[in-house]
C-alpha cells in the first residue's frame, strides 16, 4: 500500500491538529515527535491490537520511556473500573505533565485512553492511532472521549483533542469484517447528514470499499474527517451544530444500552438509528419513501442490520430519556430534512416517533 499522505486539519486556535490519513503512519516517529512533548509517554492498547500493532510503534519509539497498559478488548470494558487501570500505569510510568499518552486502538481504547489524559494531572497530551475504521472516521477525531455507565453510553467524560491523529490504513487489513462493516455506517453518516454527493460517491463505491481498496478506503476517511473538521472546527463542545453528528445515535445509543454493550456493535446499532430516523423524517413529510428506501439499500448493502431489535418501547423510551441532547426534559432527535442535511429538533410531532417504535422495536 503506498501512497501518499493525506492530511485533514482541525482548526481550533492554540488546540489545532492535524489528521494524517495514509499508510505506515503508526511507525512515523517524525510525525509524533512533531506533535507530542518530550517525557515518559504511555501506550494504551488492548488484547487483540497489541500483539498486531504494539511492536511496532515500540520500535519506532525506540529510545523514548514508554511504559504500557493492554485492556480488554470490547466496549463492556468501557468502564470506569477499566479507566483506574489506566492511572495506575500512568503514574508506575512516572508520566507527568511533560509525558502523553498514545492511544493505539478502537473507539474504545481511545475513549478511554484520552479521558484519562483529560484527567490526568487535570490534562496532559494524547495522539490517537485508531486502527478501526469507525475510529478513523469518528471516535478519534474531535476530542469526546469517556466511559460508559450502566444508565447509558458515554454519559461519563470530557472534550480533550488530541495533539495528532495518524489514520494509518494498513491496518484495516487485519480488521475483522464485522468490524469493518460497522465503521461503513459512520461513513454512510456523513453523505446523510452534510454532504449529498458523497452519498452518492458512496453507492458507487461501496463494492471497493468492501475490497477494502486503498484508494477507495482513503478517499472515504478523509471525506469523512473535512466533514468532522469542519463541523467540530464551528462547534466544537456541541452548543448546537456539532450535535448533527449525532445522527442515528439516539437511537443506536438506546440499542446499545438496552442489549448489553457489546451484543451489538456501535456501528451496528447506528445504522439502524439511521434507518430509525429516516423512517421518523418520512413521517414527519421531510423525506420520501423512495428517500427512505435508498437509506436502507445503501445501508442493507454494506452488510449492515436495517432492523431494530425488538427491546420493547418502555425500555427505549427510558434509554432515549438519557440522551445527552435531552433538554428541559424533551428528547431532542438529529433528523432530516432531505438527504445531506441534518437538523436538530425539540418540536416535531411525538406521534410520528411513537409510530416508528411501534413498528420497530415493539
Amino acid at each position: 500500500m503506498t501512497f501518499a499522505v493525506r492530511t485533514v486539519s482541525i482548526d481550533l486556535g492554540s488546540r489545532s491538529y492535524p489528521i494524517h490519513i495514509g499508510a505506515g503512519l503508526i511507525a512515523d516517529r517524525a510525525r509524533l515527535e512533531a506533535a507530542l512533548p518530550g517525557g515518559p509517554l504511555l501506550l494504551v492498547t488492548n488484547t487483540t491490537i497489541a500483539p498486531l500493532y504494539a511492536a511496532r510503534l515500540r520500535a519506532a519509539l525506540a529510545g523514548r520511556a514508554l511504559g504500557e497498559c493492554v485492556l480488554p478488548d470490547g466496549e463492556q470494558h468501557k468502564t470506569l473500573t477499566t479507566l483506574s487501570r489506566v492511572y495506575d500505569a500512568l503514574a508506575e510510568a512516572r508520566v507527568h505533565r511533560d509525558g502523553a499518552i498514545l492511544a493505539l486502538g478502537g473507539g474504545v481504547v481511545g475513549d478511554i485512553a484520552g479521558f484519562a489524559a483529560a484527567t490526568w494531572q487535570r490534562g496532559i497530551a494524547f495522539a490517537q492511532l485508531p486502527t478501526t475504521l469507525l475510529a478513523q472516521v469518528d471516535s478519534a477525531v474531535g476530542g469526546k472521549t469517556g466511559v460508559n455507565h450502566p444508565a447509558g453510553k458515554n454519559l461519563i467524560g470530557a472534550f480533550h483533542q488530541p495533539s495528532v491523529v495518524l489514520a494509518d490504513l494498513e491496518t484495516l487489513a487485519t480488521l475483522p469484517p464485522r468490524e469493518f462493516r460497522a465503521g461503513l455506517a459512520e461513513v454512510i453518516k456523513y453523505g446523510l447528514v452534510r454532504d449529498p454527493a458523497f452519498l452518492d460517491w458512496l453507492e458507487t463505491a461501496l463494492p471497493r470499499l468492501e475490497r477494502r481498496d486503498a484508494e477507495a478506503l482513503a478517499e472515504a476517511v478523509e471525506r469523512s474527517c473535512r466533514i468532522k473538521a469542519e463541523i467540530v472546527a464551528q462547534d466544537e463542545r456541541e452548543g448546537g451544530l456539532r450535535a448533527l453528528l449525532n445522527l442515528g445515535h439516539t437511537f443506536g445509543h438506546a440499542i446499545e444500552a438496552a442489549t448489553g454493550y457489546g451484543e451489538w456493535l456501535h456501528g451496528e446499532a447506528v445504522a439502524v438509528g439511521l434507518v430509525l430516523a429516516a423512517e421518523t423524517s418520512q413521517r414527519l413529510g421531510w423525506l420520501s419513501p423512495a428517500d427512505v428506501a435508498r437509506v436502507r439499500s445503501l445501508i442493507g448493502r454494506a452488510g449492515l442490520p436495517v432492523h431494530a431489535p425488538r427491546v420493547g418501547i418502555a425500555r427505549i423510551r427510558e434509554l432515549m430519556a438519557l440522551d445527552k441532547k435531552v433538554l428541559a426534559g424533551r428528547v431532542r432527535l438529529v433528523l432530516l430534512r432531505r438527504l445531506g442535511e441534518a437538523v436538530l429538533c425539540a418540536d416535531y410531532d411525538r406521534a410520528a416517533l411513537d409510530a416508528v417504535l411501534a413498528a420497530e422495536v415493539a
